[in-house]
């Protein structure tokens, strides 16, 4: 698999490991601490895959863009954040 698949892999899972920090409250819910524990080592796992061809600091730019705009969407669209 593509290197910038990994890496458009691991973003997605960002988004899933960041928006689920607040239904964990704090970490005292199990499920939704396990669902963040899930995306967060998918994450991390696809990140590393990346870097394994893509120039770490390209690859962490592109990671954490994905996953601040996709994080800023699920904030707006699903826990009426403010835009």
């Amino acid at each position: 698999m593509s290197a910038w698949i990994y890496l458009i892999l691991a973003g997605l899972l960002e988004i899933g490991f960041a928006s689920m920090l607040k239904l964990t409250e704090n970490f005292t819910k199990l499920l939704p601490t396990v669902i963040f524990l899930i995306f967060a080592t998918g994450s991390f796992y696809f990140l590393t895959k990346a870097v394994q061809t893509i120039p770490i600091g390209t690859a962490y730019a592109i990671w954490t863009g994905i996953g601040a705009f996709g994080t800023i969407v699920i904030g707006i669209l699903f826990y009426n954040e403010p835009a």
